[in-house]
């Protein structure tokens, strides 16, 4: 019987060590955690959720919600553990990080073809290996790949939201509600926290502005020297509140803290601005704050969080902090099957890659686990149709331009353009997209399964 090695056990690294043993290959996954810490996870338990416990859209017009439906088609165990352990929220799938990363552990340990082992890898394997050791790939690991690759890894920045108690919330000011009333109809499953007034929302997207951030440390020299060059090393995609705030005063009012279709009704308006809280456990007692990932320090967090209105008395059971990310050069070293283009039995999957959010990451863990298996099996790997959102996302990170290669997540931007569609609207390209896309994947599907 074939043997796989996977090194990293985050979702993709999970993913992909599920597919391989599904399709009857001995597996040797690696965890370094918790003999060898990251700095961001908090546990020893795979495919931990740092940043966020919400894993996209469930819309099926939404580009989240077409990969996720891709995922069901290819039978994505991640995606069934985190159904399984789905909390409320509105139109999007959020999970209880806890009871998601327990199911994918104990689904994991429980397989008969696949071997945990807690150990660091320092150095590429010689066998077929998958490498899915994430954005916080360890020192000697990553000395590895760039010796293997020749070439530089390339890096951005990215932060993690605080958490509140929510019996710390004063619910005499936030109010329930989901935007667009989509979730429970008689409350809502997001707690919004309103600037009624204009005033207050620019003082504290001053105090944001002023604020003390965290110094940053060795490893994060990279930054600070892109930084003194006019350069911005942060992901767009998951930006520090302070970073949006320094854009200028209305910036968060367009981004994480946008009214829109946030009525309170004890008013019958929407505020001026807005904060939510997602529920972050099962229990319902945690919730964190929606797009405020951060680097401030913790005073200062404290400091000005309690400005928010309704959290003027909260319990931040965990401070957002910003940790560095890394990624390879994808565009000159992968093929879209994500096999190495110097190597055909090293195949790479996850957020190292290129592809951002929890769903890609999943997704490309998927497909490097079954293409493993499928050339131990004497079989060609799957190259999936670029109409795909899975096969969009491969193509973007081994075709992008290296001058502005930034880590993509799944959206409609990146497929092939509708064609002979007129006028249409948003939702309704949507669904022209996704349907397209479903064809385009069972098609592929019944001629090389």
């Amino acid at each position: 019987m074939k043997e796989l090695i996977v090194i990293g056990g985050g979702l993709a690294g999970s993913e992909a060590a599920w597919q391989a043993a599904q399709r009857g290959m001995k597996v040797k996954l690696y965890e370094m955690r918790p003999a060898q810490p990251t700095g961001a996870h908090q546990t020893d338990q795979l495919a931990e959720l740092v940043c966020s416990n919400s894993l996209g859209s469930n819309l099926p017009d939404r580009a989240s919600g077409v990969l996720k439906n891709e995922l069901r088609r290819l039978n994505s165990m991640l995606l069934e553990a985190a159904e399984a352990t789905a909390l409320p929220a509105g139109a999007a799938l959020a999970v209880d990080r806890e009871g998601f990363a327990h199911e994918v552990t104990r689904r994991i340990e429980a397989h008969p073809n696949i071997k945990l082992i807690r150990e660091e890898v320092t150095d590429l394997p010689d066998g077929l290996a998958v490498v899915a050791s994430g954005p916080l790939t360890s020192n000697h690991l990553s000395d590895s790949i760039a010796r293997f690759s020749g070439a530089e890894h390339l890096y951005f920045f990215d932060a993690i939201s605080p958490i509140v108690d929510a019996q710390s919330v004063n619910m005499e000011i936030a109010y329930r509600a989901s935007r667009w009333g989509t979730g429970d109809q008689d409350e809502g499953d997001y707690i919004n926290c309103p600037f009624d007034r204009k005033e207050d929302y620019l003082a504290f997207v001053a105090a944001l502005q002023q604020a003390e951030r965290i110094k940053l440390h060795s490893f994060e020299l990279a930054m600070e020297q892109g930084v003194k060059a006019g350069h911005d090393h942060f992901f767009e995609g998951c930006l520090p509140v302070e970073i949006i705030a320094r854009r200028g005063e209305k910036a968060l009012a367009f981004g994480p803290m946008r009214p829109v279709g946030l009525v309170d009704p004890r008013v019958g308006r929407r505020p001026y601005a807005v904060v939510q809280l997602r529920q972050d456990n099962l229990a319902g007692d945690l919730y964190n704050l929606v797009g405020f990932q951060t680097n401030l320090t913790f005073p200062e967090q404290r400091r000005v969080f309690h400005m928010i209105p309704g959290l003027e008395q909260a319990e931040f059971v965990r401070y957002g902090q910003m940790h560095r990310n890394t990624f390879i050069a994808s565009p000159r070293l992968l093929r879209p099957t994500l096999q190495s283009v110097a190597r055909d039995n090293l195949f790479f999957a996850g957020q190292i890659t290129g592809v951002e959010g929890y769903m890609g990451n999943i997704a490309t863990g998927l497909l490097a686990g079954l293409n493993a298996a499928r050339l131990a099996a004497g079989k060609p790997p799957l190259s999936l149709p670029t109409d795909t959102m899975l096969g969009a996302l491969c193509h973007y990170v081994t075709h992008a331009d290296m001058k502005d290669f930034q880590p993509m997540k799944a959206n409609f931007g990146i497929l092939p353009p509708l064609e002979n569609i007129g006028k249409t609207g948003k939702r309704e390209r949507g669904a022209l997209y996704a349907g397209r896309a479903s064809l385009s994947l069972d098609d592929y599907l019944q001629i090389h399964e």
